[in-house]
């Protein structure tokens, strides 16, 4: 089976108005297209029938090269196996490990998930899958223990050490979804228990003196600043809603002349519809920001792009201008002054945690609640507001209700 072609003759080959067959032997010839393509293509017989396969493009395949492949599939044929067969099978055993990846099924799972995740969540679970980029073209069958642990150390070394543990837990989700899809046979994160530094939880910052409150609340109503982000400062602590909810109102979500804030479930936490009532100064407030911003979508649009809401770090900034760090203050920090002291003043306490849409684990108590405690949070709201009115003129504030 003597050469027949040449590196010199392949290079000087010119196209032609058809294609046109350059051959080496063995059944392997060049193939020229009229655009000057020069595809390595092997003509071989098996089972009495002609067949053709392609053995790669030159000059990525060099002439070697292709006559290796040629010798490589003649042997196959040697031994009555189909070349074409077996490249189709190498093909797809590929595509099967493709999508077998971390990377693949934690996609895969993502998208299972998000039609049951709030925005704010499937946000975050997005960007945690992210953060373990160093595995996604990693089989699932692959991944060992300590090869995620050596991934969540590099995180926890950063010196966020929740989000470590927060993105093990993304990892041992995916596998889970994995071995339920029969493409995985266990999770290598049930190995790593304690083998992170443990989170130590600190309270969210805020001021729940009444006194101090007053003097806060007299600094969120001399804020200078953008008008919507001085409307969501004197909303916050009227409102006390989650900041991802308050930076994402809606005007469709408002109804001003009931004076309510419907808040739909994809947009909870707990994946449950919320219902914010609105106090009278509440409502006085969003009518001066109606002119402003009411012809769009949102309530608080972000500057740069007014298709979407302000970001997430708005409010807090704001607090920081304000002269209030974050040890003392941050937008999450108007629940937990909220909460502290309409506990302190008598509300009861279901009344509170629902208007904080905290979820109740006993599903009949949580049909209750919902349908029993709107009025008297309707109540609470409109208390809690003239609440502040007094504290922010300096009021010495008795408690706004008896003790229920």
């Amino acid at each position: 089976m003597p050469p027949m072609l040449t590196d010199t003759a392949i290079r000087n080959a010119k196209p032609q108005a058809k294609p046109r067959r350059l051959a080496d032997g063995g059944g392997l010839y060049l193939e020229v297209s009229p655009a000057g393509g020069k595809l390595w293509r092997l003509k071989y017989r098996i089972a009495g029938k002609e067949k053709r396969l392609a053995l790669g493009q030159y000059p990525d395949t060099g002439l070697q090269a292709a006559r290796a492949l040629r010798d490589d599939a003649r042997r196959l044929l040697a031994n009555d196996t189909d070349p074409g067969e077996v490249r189709r099978a190498q093909k797809a055993e590929q595509a099967k490990a493709a999508a077998n990846t971390f990377g693949a099924v934690a996609t895969e799972w993502l998208a299972k998930q998000r039609p049951s995740m709030a925005a704010v969540t499937r946000a975050k679970a997005e960007w945690q899958v992210r953060l373990a980029l160093p595995l996604h073209a990693r089989p699932l069958v692959e991944i060992t223990a300590p090869e995620v642990l050596a991934l969540l150390r590099k995180i926890e070394a950063t010196g966020t050490n929740e989000t470590a543990h927060r993105v093990k837990a993304r990892i041992g989700q995916v596998f889970r979804y994995a071995i339920a899809t029969g493409r995985a046979e266990r999770d290598p994160t049930t190995d790593l228990r304690g083998a992170l530094a443990p989170v130590v939880s600190t309270p969210r910052a805020a001021v729940t003196d009444p006194a101090q409150v007053g003097d806060l609340l007299r600094a969120l109503a001399g804020y200078l600043g953008q008008p919507t982000t001085a409307a969501a400062l004197r909303l916050s602590p009227l409102l006390f809603a989650r900041p991802g909810n308050l930076r994402a109102m809606e005007w469709a979500e408002l109804d001003l002349v009931a004076g309510d804030w419907r808040i739909p479930a994809g947009k909870m936490k707990m994946r449950e519809a919320h219902v914010v009532p609105l106090s009278s100064q509440a409502v006085a407030i969003l009518r001066e920001l109606q002119p402003l911003t009411g012809a769009g979508r949102y309530v608080f649009p972000g500057l740069r792009t007014p298709g979407r809401p302000m970001s997430e770090n708005t409010v807090n900034a704001a607090l920081r201008r304000l002269g209030f760090d974050k040890d003392t203050m941050t937008g999450h920090g108007f629940r937990a002054l909220a909460s502290t002291l309409l506990n302190e003043q008598g509300w009861a306490p279901d009344v509170i945690e629902r208007q904080l849409a905290h979820a109740e684990r006993n599903k009949v108590r949580a049909v209750y609640n919902r349908a029993q405690y709107l009025p008297e949070r309707r109540k609470m709201m409109q208390a809690w507001a003239d609440y502040l009115d007094a504290l922010r003129n300096g009021a010495d504030v008795v408690p706004i209700k008896r003790k229920a």
